[in-house]
């Protein structure tokens, strides 16, 4: 239980996951997500085209 809660300390964004066989705890998983402010939508630059063109035939 305090590896678990160790691992809850600080996460602010994400899962933890226990994985459990034979009634036994054989795994822990952490995934933490950091997230991003939002921005306006007049702020934000817009990516290039990464599209290749065709050649004309």
């Amino acid at each position: 239980m305090d590896k678990i809660a160790s691992l809850l300390e600080g996460l602010e964004f994400g899962t933890v996951q226990i994985t459990v066989h034979d009634s036994q705890i054989t795994q822990i998983d952490r995934l933490e997500k950091h997230r991003l402010p939002l921005q306006s939508k007049t702020s934000v630059q817009s990516f290039p085209n990464k599209t290749k063109s065709r050649p004309e035939k």
